[in-house]
């Protein structure tokens, strides 16, 4: 078992109209002018966040609009992963979570059929406990992939996850402890694409212990998510997926009964804007800058006219 131990934001796309729209203007009804009608809440929202560094930003995002617009807020980031932070949802002690629809989806979910982004979505949007709900899915995607070296690739004639059972050496997968038991995990490569894998855990969700792991030889076959700039950075492949063994996953927020449709307006305004380029190039400030997630989070909330 493993365990955890350039540049700044280019402009990003133009501001979605929705956006526009919402900013327009500065009626003190406005909740992205001055959030409610009296210009303040006492209202406390509870806005959580996985113990990954992605999340985390997107977690800020949501809690500086909301901030911006006369809401306290009350973060409680990195609390683990999906099975440390889902019964605190459901147990109301959460209000607001970035979450992914795929990875949501199975969770509730496990045999679903479902596989596009707007049928995991429509899904979803039944299928969660009475008292919670999702707002809009972003343009935004962060989702498991599977990843090679680019030696490994060449060497094997490897580009899907179907050519991986062409190899005739033993193969080890890599990722957080959690992965061995999802439905994508070594049993789901057995079922769907018939390849066997060992598997070992690397505790830092596809972060440096798992990219060092895979240039050492000591696991083929990592789990990333993909808007990590590290496979870029680092001339991983990542493998094609033609059977659709990772369900399509869009940045969404999930949400509890407290949270009123000012609060949404607010959110969901945020998520339209953020695209999948935006959410790597955020991330790269993250890993290759160090830099907070509140700093990368303002800055992008500027950018984009939202703060």
């Amino acid at each position: 078992m493993i365990t955890a131990g350039k540049g700044r934001l280019a402009a990003l796309a133009a501001v979605a109209v929705g956006a526009t729209v919402a900013l327009a203007g500065c009626a003190s009804g406005d909740p992205l002018n001055g959030g409610s009608a009296n210009g303040s809440t006492s209202e406390t929202i509870v806005v959580g966040s996985q113990d990954y560094y992605s999340n985390e930003i997107i977690a800020e995002l949501y809690a500086l609009a909301l901030e911006e617009n006369g809401y306290t807020v009350d973060r409680q980031f990195r609390i683990g992963q999906r099975e440390v932070y889902i019964p605190e949802i459901e147990g109301g002690g959460i209000d607001v979570f970035p979450e992914y629809t795929g990875n949501l989806l199975q969770h509730y979910v496990p045999d679903t059929e479902a596989t596009t982004s707007d049928d995991v979505y429509a899904e979803l949007e039944t299928s969660l406990p009475e008292g919670l709900r999702v707002l809009d899915q972003s343009p935004a995607t962060d989702q498991d992939s599977y990843n090679v070296t680019r030696e490994f690739s060449e060497a094997n004639g490897v580009t899907s996850l179907a050519d991986l059972a062409s190899v005739t050496t033993p193969l080890t997968l890599g990722g957080n402890s959690e992965l061995e038991t999802r439905p994508y995990g070594p049993d789901g490569l057995k079922e769907v694409y018939g390849v066997d894998v060992a598997f070992t855990p690397i505790e830092d969700s596809g972060g440096p212990l798992t990219i060092k792991a895979l240039e050492d030889g000591q696991v083929q076959l990592v789990n990333i998510y993909s808007a990590n700039p590290a496979i870029a950075s680092s001339d991983l492949v990542t493998l094609e997926d033609p059977e659709g063994l990772f369900l399509a996953s869009n940045v969404v927020p999930v949400v509890s009964e407290k949270v009123t449709d000012e609060i949404a307006e607010i959110i969901n305004t945020v998520s339209a804007a953020l695209t999948a380029e935006d959410l790597v190039e955020l991330n790269a400030l993250s890993v290759d800058e160090q830099q907070s997630a509140e700093d990368i989070a303002a800055d992008w909330l500027a950018e984009q006219q939202l703060f």
